[in-house]
């Protein structure tokens, strides 16, 4: 089975600084797993910013692609050394053109058909210390990325991992009611979103617009808690999250 899993700032980096012990209980479930998995990971943005000494998200676009040039490195490092013995990881930096240009995208695809192959798992995130693009929010805080991504080397499952169990329906109701399955997404579901994170670009609006394209480009996608400690097993049996059915099959 070929899994993509998208993980938000919110739990790499949530106060700015990369937070091992989270990282590790998620790579811990990934080590001896047989199926094959490609990570989409957020929170370059929020380390950097750590690493340098910055207590907010800057509004400068120079200053940001420094903050991403910094903390990708202490990303990688961090993989590296959580899947030593285990897993071999590859780093792969992306932007738009990768998946809009026809020759880009036939390139990407081959790589990661190798790196596949091979047994690693490729660390996928935006080229944000030089695609500023990505940086003013061409993907949506990596969930489009994620979404294009599943689509691109045909998964089966993408499970986009945050720090809210899903998807909470409100609108009148006392209490939030978590919504197990989405069908169909509408822009009175979308209204009732919350805006962006503190240090992500994205929020669940974004997520909920990657899981319309990846389900209905066929692949089976859940919103879920990724602090929960068996959040990819559990959310694959549909225990926990909100789940999106495929609307087709591609493999």
């Amino acid at each position: 089975m070929r899994i993509v899993i998208k993980v938000g700032t919110s739990l790499i980096a949530p106060e700015g600084r990369i937070d091992t012990v989270r990282m590790r209980a998620l790579v811990d479930q990934l080590g001896v797993s047989p199926h094959e998995y490609l990570i989409v990971s957020s929170g370059a943005i929020g380390s950097g910013m750590a690493q340098l000494g910055l207590g907010e998200r800057p509004s400068s676009v120079p200053l940001m692609q420094a903050c991403a040039a910094v903390g990708q490195s202490l990303l990688m490092h961090t993989y590296e050394q959580l899947f030593f013995g285990k897993k071999v990881v590859a780093q792969l930096l992306l932007s738009s053109d990768d998946f809009t240009s026809p020759i880009r995208h036939k390139n990407l695809k081959n790589a990661l058909h190798e790196l596949i192959q091979l047994g690693v798992v490729p660390i996928v995130n935006e080229n944000d210390s030089v695609s500023v693009r990505e940086l003013v929010g061409a993907f949506g805080d990596n969930d489009e990325l994620s979404a294009l991504l599943a689509t691109t080397v045909e998964a089966d499952w993408l499970l986009l991992l945050t720090d809210v169990d899903g998807f909470y329906m409100s609108g009148g109701r006392k209490e939030p009611r978590l919504l197990r399955t989405m069908r169909k997404l509408t822009p009175t579901l979308e209204d009732l979103c919350d805006g962006r994170g503190k240090l992500g670009t994205g929020g669940m609006r974004s997520k909920l617009r990657a899981a319309k394209v990846a389900s209905e480009a066929g692949v089976h996608v859940a919103i879920v808690n990724g602090r929960h400690p068996h959040a990819i097993e559990w959310a694959m049996e549909r225990k926990i999250g909100t789940y999106f059915p495929p609307k087709r099959r591609v493999r």
